[in-house]
């Protein structure tokens, strides 16, 4: 039974901006993270089990991008919650709190 995805409100920002930025580079990197993203989903959907990386929540690294999507399992609902897209140069010690 595969999963369902919901993004929290924080982390679609944080997509959101990161498209806008790619935008300005070029429409078709925007367009392409943007098909990432969605593949991620997908492999989410199917297998959410990935290692855990900070306190309870899991992490998933982009292929083609410098990314992970942080988020968390709720076995019970079969739903995955994304909280985070959060930029691999980034600091670790700003890796998302709560939600």
């Amino acid at each position: 039974m595969e999963y369902k995805i919901e993004v929290l409100l924080s982390a679609q920002i944080e997509i959101e901006k990161v498209l806008d930025y790619y935008e300005k580079i070029s429409i078709q990197l925007s367009v392409r993270f943007e098909e990432e993203v969605a593949s991620t989903y997908a492999k989410l959907s199917v297998n959410p089990f990935f290692r855990k990386r900070h306190e309870d929540f899991r992490a998933i690294p982009m292929l083609k991008f410098p990314f992970l999507l942080f988020y968390t399992i709720e076995e019970n609902k079969k739903v995955v919650k994304i909280i985070s897209c959060f930029h691999t140069s980034q600091n670790p010690k700003k890796y998302p709190e709560s939600y």
